[in-house]
């Protein structure tokens, strides 16, 4: 076993390898020592080998433990070694003991889904500790935990969770089916994965949830959903989804009723803001000023004076500042890119105004539309929201307040026409009749 490992892994300096002899058998073992827990090693197989032996004993140690099993299949052992199991061989029978180190140990803290009320426990990258994570939270015999195997080099670790009596049993075949389509050579992180279940990779929103906390996927598989958990990812994947859930925030659940369908209703505000308040601009500043008030017509005109170029023009550079601010907080260090954002974002506000290259309604308009933007609490649909709002400013320049209203219809239409795993994505709710319908239908009832 030691010789074919050793030339199969080019006779890697990091392999250990050693054969023990304990008056009675003799034991070949190897394994990475930076992927293995060491403790686990010399507790659960070198003290019962060489120290405390009983051969019968030791059989049922091998029976009885799940972390060790047959690893019979010579053509899996490189495989096995490099995802942290250690191999032995004892009488002319190869093993395999589950020995992998976990690097964490404990559940992150919330770092994009912030919650003022709610629990601040987050996933890790580590999967057994986000199944137990969620196991806490919906600890019902419903439960179901399913696991695949995803991809060809990685053979990365996705678990599919959902309560067997109130999950969509057509959602669930076709992820299954989708899951085994799903062709990749390494999973890396959940967004790969997000694009290879996805029905159209050219998709303009998101058809599946990104979240970090585990009271949300617990909350949705209450709520009949699916969830997809996968080893080194710290994100779930929730599915299937509506437009609403991009907009729910965790603190809804905890707040008052009407406190939480208010703080909905801003963020569906601040949504039609962001898509729709620079393109108006532009085509009431440019096209159709006869829609406001004389006083406030006047208003823009004269801030408008010293600027050289067409509103459409003032639009694209405001935008274009606001979007560099933006990536550019996301990829300096944490310690500085708030701070350089802020100051930027002053700095460039007052010079830029104060040079006459845009008006000062501008950088209104500009801020609302940035504020807005960070009311929605999804990141994935707060990036679609972004890229959706230029295709209004780029109608706008041609077709005016007219040309806002009829793009705001077609993309209120393909809303209504796409599809989260075969569900509607623009229902705002699920009639009872059909909830009890899909719950009976669970049951066999």
């Amino acid at each position: 076993m030691l010789e074919q490992i050793r030339a199969e892994l080019q006779h890697p300096s990091d392999l250990y390898s050693v054969t023990l002899d304990n008056g009675y058998y003799e034991m070949e073992l190897c394994y990475f020592p930076a992927l293995c827990d060491q403790a686990l090693i010399h507790n659960g197989l070198i003290v019962p080998f060489s120290y405390k032996f009983d051969p019968d004993e030791f059989d049922r140690m091998l029976e009885a433990n799940p972390n060790f099993g047959l690893a019979d299949e010579p053509e899996h052992w490189t495989r096995l070694l490099l995802k942290g199991v250690l191999l032995f061989q004892i009488r002319d029978m190869v093993f395999r003991y589950d020995v992998m180190r976990k690097l964490q140990d404990e559940p992150d803290t919330v770092q994009i889904e912030a919650s003022l009320q709610g629990p601040q426990t987050a996933f890790n990258e580590d999967l057994d500790l986000n199944i137990s994570l969620v196991r806490l939270r919906y600890n019902l015999p419903s439960l179901c935990v399913e696991q695949h195997i995803v991809g060809e080099k990685s053979l990365s670790r996705v678990t599919v969770l959902y309560d067997k009596h109130l999950v969509n049993n057509d959602v669930l075949m076709l992820l299954n089916e989708r899951l085994k389509n799903v062709q990749l050579k390494t999973l890396r992180a959940s967004g790969e994965l997000v694009q290879e279940l996805s029905e159209h990779k050219h998709r303009l929103f998101p058809t599946m949830l990104q979240t970090e906390r585990p009271d949300r996927v617990a909350t949705m598989i209450e709520r009949g959903k699916v969830a997809i958990l996968q080893d080194g990812s710290r994100f779930a994947l929730l599915l299937p989804v509506r437009m609403v859930d991009f907009l729910h925030a965790m603190d809804d659940d905890y707040e008052s009723f009407w406190m939480s369908k208010t703080l909905l209703i801003l963020r569906y505000i601040a949504t039609f803001l962001t898509i729709t308040l620079p393109a108006l601009y532009i085509a009431i500043v440019s096209l159709n000023p006869e829609v406001l008030r004389f006083q406030l017509t006047l208003t823009i005109a004269g801030s408008r004076v010293v600027v050289p170029y067409p509103s459409f023009v003032e639009v694209f550079i405001m935008l274009f500042m606001i979007e560099a601010l933006i990536e550019a907080s996301l990829r300096l260090p944490r310690s500085i890119g708030s701070t350089a954002a802020t100051v930027g974002g002053l700095i460039l506000g007052q010079s830029i105004q104060q040079a006459g290259l845009v008006s000062s309604i501008m950088i209104i308009v500009t801020s609302v539309v940035a504020i807005s933007n960070f009311v929605i609490p999804n990141n994935g649909f707060g990036y679609s929201i972004r890229f959706i709002k230029y295709i209004f400013v780029v109608v706008s320049i041609f077709y005016g307040v007219l040309g806002v209203a009829v793009t705001f219809f077609a993309l209120i239409v393909y809303w209504c026409n796409l599809r989260s795993f075969g569900q509607p994505y623009l229902a705002f709710y699920i009639p009872k009749q059909e909830a009890k319908a899909h719950h009976r239908k669970s049951r066999g009832e």
